[in-house]
């Protein structure tokens, strides 16, 4: 057999470099895979700001505050009558750091009254709160963990881990025969397992290196793995790495790792708030997060976490009236302590394609990044409350249950996503109707066709006759198209605004072929649709498919004056250290001339004041003086509202997957998912300001021309510069100049 000895030895040391070289390569590397954290629009407090209580309260909930009088820790809160006071949380932003603070929270008549510190009771201008974390983008493995540094971990846990699972750590070479030995004699008193025989590098290395498997294989790896760990890197260095390692739970799909996550996890605590009985519990779940899980096992988990405390006590960590205190506690766990990976899949679909354009998808899942979006909590809320009770009410109405929806809402002034749906499960991570499913929009477009003509100020005004009469186009290789009207009437010559306010399609018709199919394409693109569209006049009915997506980009436009703004779903990417590597801001270009999209947005209020628009006054104050436009296709397949307040923007469709009869018009089917939600989200009223070059010029309805006020059917139209009428209406004509001399003489002569 000694003629085998040198391969023996030739392959054990080619398996101690092998082994030695699995542990440095990824002990040195990046230890961790971690997931960027992705997060709301941060709700800031301020006095005279829109939120009550209730909001306050369902706000808290969603970050996760523990209702504490006494306010033991950051994200604690208290109610008194009509004020909160709040304990806030540190949390680092993209521009500063906001520090903790103690803060109360008065309420009056639905609003804030007054925000102040509590300390010295001065008024506070603004509080910004930490943000409610939407989800995560996770690697293959959806470990998640936040890292900590060893002089961040409390001495007690340092203490509890050194009594309950190695008491010899910093005597020991990685692996201790003493320590098996006593645990091996412990558990037999004990009928039980009470103590593991692992040392906690011998832990760390089944948790970092190794599979979970039972053989001798493993262990004999586990073995040698622990050993060269000892001999290459300091206690300290391998503390560390345990801390944030060692697998303490599951929250779904979501494995909670680290002392740093676990304390949020179950207590909403950073690690340096635990009192004693939260680090007990946190070192009972080492031998097992599933058996003695406190959720599901509340009784297992406190007899685990009081024999933790034993054990402390025996080893002289604490004393021993501290450790019957901490028994008395109860485990202190928080409600509802679930973090959904993807909260709001079909928005965090968004944020990961902007991310796309400007970082690799393994920067997304690795590198611990934090992600501000746009996204506002309220109002996401409040839209998938609206889509849920009003497409109820139209499964019973079309007596269907196959009604999907999409919707956009945008923040008017600045382009930014503030929720996003792409079906009627907010839940649902399949296909993203929002971004993806193109379906003709109908009448949405004929704003498009009214801009084109309009910009053409010299032809053409808000109360230049149209002709809402038949017509019949050639189509080469195919039937004429004849198009109708919703009512199948023609309506003879009618104004232009009336023509869009009603969406009368033969008027459309016409005024279309008269500036042309392909310009109306190309004002689409300047609206900041880049998508090509077929050149055929039916395109002047919205034969576009477009996303809803696409459709907000282009009524955004609309919506600013004319000013090109893409809408964004991101805010800020900071990288895991706090460094601020991207931020967001306002993209503006000016695309289309500001006094032309002011005529149009003066007929899309007209659309909701007196056009097929107006029910939406049902849900919305009469003096909101919204601005928007329905839109249905054929065989009522699409069901289409687009429209903006003074502060929001929202798109919404609402139709079948398989292209069958939704059975609705935009009116009633889309226009209620946007109005319903408006009522909730809205703040101000629709205040359109006219550009330099319009004047209001009062105009006779009879007659089309130029009158004054006094005529009983007169009515102030906005003209651009020179293009008003010059001609007088009969009605109010304004009274002749006095005759002067001059003409006397020359009258006489």
């Amino acid at each position: 057999m000694l003629y085998l000895s040198p391969f023996v030895v030739a392959a054990g040391v080619g398996y101690l470099a092998y082994v030695d070289h699995i542990v440095r390569q990824q002990f040195e590397g990046k230890r961790w895979s971690l997931p960027a954290r992705v997060y709301a629009s941060p709700v800031e407090l301020f006095a005279g700001g829109e939120l009550n209580g209730e909001r306050l309260q369902w706000l808290l909930e969603q970050l996760k505050y523990r209702n504490d009088p006494n306010l033991s820790s950051q994200g604690t809160y208290f109610r008194r009558g009509s004020e909160y006071t709040l304990k806030t949380r540190d949390f680092q932003f993209w521009d500063k750091l906001e520090t903790s603070r103690t803060i109360r929270v008065r309420f009056d008549s639905g609003q804030i009254s007054a925000v102040t510190d509590s300390g010295n009771h001065k008024s506070l201008a603004l509080v910004r709160l930490d943000p409610v974390q939407i989800g995560s983008f996770y690697p293959a493995l959806k470990e998640d963990r936040i890292l900590i540094k060893l002089n961040q971990a409390p001495e007690l846990l340092l203490k509890a881990l050194f009594s309950v699972e190695d008491r010899d750590f910093y005597g020991h070479f990685g692996v201790s025969p003493r320590g098996i030995l006593r645990a091996t004699w412990a558990n037999i008193r004990a009928g039980g397992i009470v103590q593991g025989g692992s040392t906690l590098t011998q832990q760390l290395v089944k948790n970092f290196f190794l599979s979970s498997e039972r053989t001798l294989l493993r262990k004999l790896n586990e073995l040698v793995m622990a050993l060269i760990l000892e001999a290459r890197y300091s206690k300290d260095e391998i503390l560390e790495a345990y801390l944030n390692e060692i697998y303490l739970g599951q929250d779904g799909a979501r494995a909670i790792h680290g002392f740093g996550l676990a304390s949020q996890y179950y207590f909403s605590r950073s690690p340096d708030e635990l009192e004693l009985h939260h680090i007990a519990l946190l070192v009972s779940l080492v031998r097992g997060p599933s058996y003695y899980d406190p959720f599901r096992w509340p009784d297992k988990a406190r007899k685990r976490r009081d024999l933790v405390l034993t054990e402390m006590v025996e080893q002289g960590q604490i004393a021993a009236n501290l450790a019957e205190q901490a028994k008395a506690k109860p485990l202190d766990v928080i409600k509802n302590p679930h973090q959904a990976i993807s909260r709001y899949p079909a928005f965090l679909d968004l944020v990961k394609r902007q991310l796309q354009q400007e970082y690799r998808p393994e920067d997304l899942t690795s590198e611990g990044l934090k992600l501000f979006t746009t996204l506002d909590i309220f109002a996401q809320h409040y839209l998938e409350s609206a889509v849920d009770t009003t497409l109820k009410k139209l499964d019973k109405q079309t007596r269907t249950t196959q009604l999907e929806t999409a919707v956009v809402i945008t923040r008017r002034a600045t382009g930014e996503v503030a929720a996003l749906m792409g079906s009627r499960n907010p839940e649902n991570s399949g296909f993203n109707r929002a971004l993806d499913a193109e379906r003709q929009v109908g009448s949405l477009y004929k704003p498009v066709v009214y801009l084109t003509a309009l910009e053409n100020w010299q032809r053409y005004t808000l109360t230049s006759p149209l002709q809402d009469t038949a017509v019949r186009i050639r189509n080469p290789g195919g039937r004429p198209w004849a198009p109708k009207n919703y009512d199948n009437r023609e309506h003879g010559i009618i104004p232009l605004h009336t023509a869009l306010a009603h969406s009368f399609n033969l008027a459309t018709v016409n005024l279309g072929m008269d500036v042309g199919v392909a310009r109306t394409a190309e004002m689409l693109r300047r609206l900041g649709v880049e998508k090509s569209v077929e050149l055929v006049p039916s395109l002047l009915l919205g034969t576009a498919a477009l996303t809803p997506f696409e459709v907000a980009q282009m009524y955004q436009t609309l919506a600013s004056d004319g000013f090109l703004v893409p809408l964004r779903a991101i805010q800020a990417v900071v990288s895991q250290d706090g460094k601020t590597l991207q931020r967001y801001g306002l993209s503006v270009k000016q695309s289309i001339d500001s006094a032309a999209v002011f005529l149009v947005d003066s007929i899309l209020q007209e659309v909701m004041r007196d056009g097929t628009g107006k029910s939406a006054y049902a849900y919305l104050p009469a003096n909101f003086d919204s601005a928007g436009k329905t839109g249905t296709t054929n065989e009522l397949r699409d069901s289409w509202f687009a429209g903006f307040t003074g502060d929001y923007l929202g798109v919404v469709w609402v139709g079948r997957d398989d292209n069958q009869s939704a059975k609705l018009t935009g009116a009633q089917g889309a226009l209620p998912v946007w109005a319903s939600t408006m009522q909730k989200v809205s703040r101000q009223p629709l205040e359109l300001e006219p550009p330099e070059n319009i004047e209001f010029i009062w105009i006779d309805r009879a007659t089309g021309l130029r009158s004054d006020e006094i005529c009983p059917t007169a009515i102030r139209y906005p003209f651009i510069a020179g293009s008003a009428p010059t001609d007088f209406s009969p009605c109010g004509r304004p009274p002749s100049p006095p005759e002067g001399v001059e003409s006397w003489i020359r009258r006489l002569f």
